[in-house]
């Protein structure tokens, strides 16, 4: 059985993750920002006996992943794999998000993710063992509007995952990046909600898509599987997309030349509305 740390556990895939690691015997050292906020892991962990310890830790701060990290190695020695699940969005066109959006966005789902990264990879590079599994989306392989702040930060978290796929091998560090596809978690719901009012069309068009797609809902704890998949089986593979829709999204956009992407997501409404519906048989239009 492997000690994991995983962060962003008060809800979603990371509470998902925990959960099913700590069920299948792994002891889970389980993070989040603010836990007496977020109470359902420790409720289940203590009723089930689960092998699961809570502690806050936020992913934004350098203080906060060196103290939390390093009082974990402290206590409990080693940490045997890392699943950097943490993560926000923002939506909106670029030209009327506010700067400050960007930056949060980039600083949890990318540089959260590194700061956690270079807490582990010492202690693992010295023991010539570990994983380090990064949580990305479909939206890590392909941008579309009008969740520019989101997928570029993913983007940026792919090229770091393949950058440091090839430094660790040589130390027998397994690294893995995790792409779900649209699952039934707070994110994609706020996604699929009314949109603001804007000069873009594509907030109202992608929660008209996410809207749709979560009448069909995919538990987040696909997703979980699949990371625990990935931890006992010990593939070097390294990504998994998961999801019905994940493989779909993925072949669909290379499917297409770059230009062709651009004109889809420059489309009129109608023929967007169209388009998607003929490709994936979803109604996007919101109800």
């Amino acid at each position: 059985m492997a000690s994991i740390l995983v962060t962003g556990t008060s809800k979603g895939i990371g509470l998902a993750t925990a959960l099913v690691l700590g069920r299948a015997g792994h002891t889970v050292y389980a993070t989040m920002r603010n836990p007496s906020g977020a109470p359902e892991l420790s409720v289940a962990a203590v009723q089930e006996g689960l092998p699961i310890h809570i502690s806050a830790m936020d992913v934004d701060s350098d203080a906060s992943v060196a103290e939390g990290v390093g009082g974990i190695i402290e206590a409990n020695g080693p940490i045997d794999v890392l699943v950097n699940n943490a993560g926000i969005e923002r939506r909106g066109a670029i030209e009327e998000l506010d700067l400050s959006d960007f930056r949060a966005v980039m600083e949890t789902n990318y540089f959260g993710a590194l700061r956690c990264i270079r807490a582990v990879l010492p202690q693992m590079r010295a023991r010539k063992s570990g994983c380090i599994i990064n949580i990305s989306s479909v939206s890590g392989r392909l941008a579309a509007s009008p969740l520019a702040p989101y997928t570029a930060s993913k983007f940026a978290l792919e090229a770091l995952s393949e950058a440091l796929a090839q430094e660790a091998k040589m130390f027998n560090i397994r690294v893995a990046i995790v792409e779900p596809g649209i699952m039934d978690t707070e994110m994609p719901r706020r996604i699929g909600e009314a949109a603001p009012a804007s000069l873009y069309p594509h907030t109202r068009r992608m929660a008209g898509l996410f809207a749709a797609s979560l009448q069909n809902p995919i538990s987040p704890l696909l997703a979980a599987e699949k990371i625990r998949e990935i931890i006992e089986s010990g593939s070097w593979q390294l990504r998994h997309p998961v999801g019905p829709d994940a493989e779909p999204f993925l072949h669909w956009r290379a499917s297409m030349t770059d230009e062709q992407w651009v004109d889809w997501g420059a489309m009129d409404d109608e023929s967007w509305y169209q388009g998607v519906e003929r490709d994936f048989g979803i109604d996007a239009r919101l109800r």
